[in-house]
Order: C-alpha cells, then structure tokens, then sequence
C-alpha cells in the first residue's frame, strides 16, 4: 500500500531482516551465475559449433531459485506491484488497515505455497525424477525454494506486525 518497508535491526525481526537480504544478494550472485553460463554456452557455440551441455536445464533451476529468492526481500521492503490508486486519498489509518489485510492474504498465500512446495519437493524425491541431459534430480531445485518460502513466511509476519502497530497507533 504506500507503508515504510521494515528496517534492518529493528527489534527482533533485525537478524531475520538481514538474514532476508543476504538471501537476495545470494539470488542476484545465482543471476549473475546464470548470465556467465549463458554467455560460456554461447562463446563455445560459436567457436566450436556445439553450445554447453544442459546449459538449458541449469539456466531453468537456476531462473527459479534466483526467482524464489527474491520474494522474501520484495514483501520485506514493499517492493511488491500495488495499486496506490486505491490509496491515494485514504488517510493514514485507512492505509494501515488495508496493509493488516494486504499482509494477511500475503501470509497466506505464503503459508500455502510453503506446504505445496514442500509436498512437491518429497513427491519428485521419493519418485526421483531428474533432467533429461544432465540427470539432475529435480527435487533439488525444490530446496532453496521452500527456504526462500519460509524466510517468506517469515516477512509477511514481521509486516503483518508492522501493520497493525501502525493501525493501532492510528
């Protein structure tokens, strides 16, 4: 809505904050790893006609773990798409009561999305599916996805908070 993102070594949401970030810059670092890879696959396809092996498989991990990673840090920092147009003439305490119920729903879409990526990810372990060139178990990507889900969890809480000390305070 048009709220402050929560600062970083604010009480105890503070390490979690930091932990949030970390996990983005570790996402970004997985981005750039994927524009090298991109780039060697091509430099070897053209120089000696045949591009990297499962280049294609590894950038489609990689996307979706940089992709995942994000979405703990967009919901921390209020960096998600909204639409200020409903907002812009509401008063403070609108604003707030809006964030509470913005914050609920991304609570639990996250709480859903936690548990039906964990199911995913036991289901491609127990029936071990890999890619088709370089045989990668799938249910390994599924990993840095449902921590990035939790951490997601976690800052929908710490703005749920946020939010309704805002609406409290009015």
């Amino acid at each position: 809505m048009g709220e402050a993102p929560v600062k970083a070594g604010a009480g105890p949401a503070g390490p979690v904050h930091r932990l949030i970030e970390w996990w983005a810059l570790l996402g970004g670092a997985v981005l750039l790893g994927i524009a090298l890879l991109t780039a060697w696959s091509a430099a070897t396809g053209f120089i000696f006609g045949k591009p990297l092996p499962g280049d294609f498989e590894l950038t489609q991990i990689l996307v979706a773990v940089a992709v995942f990673s994000f979405l703990p840090y967009c919901q921390l920092t209020n960096a998600n798409v909204t639409a200020d147009l409903f907002t812009a003439g509401a008063g403070p305490r609108a604003v707030a009561a809006l964030g509470v119920l913005a914050a609920l729903l991304a609570l639990g879409v996250s709480v859903v999305l936690t548990w039906r990526t964990w199911a995913g990810m036991l289901d491609y372990r127990q029936f071990v599916e890999t890619t088709a060139i370089l045989k990668i178990p799938i249910w390994t990507a599924y990993v840095p996805a449902v921590i990035s889900l939790l951490l997601l969890v976690l800052a929908c809480v710490i703005v749920l908070v946020k939010n309704a000390r805002a609406l409290m305070r009015g």
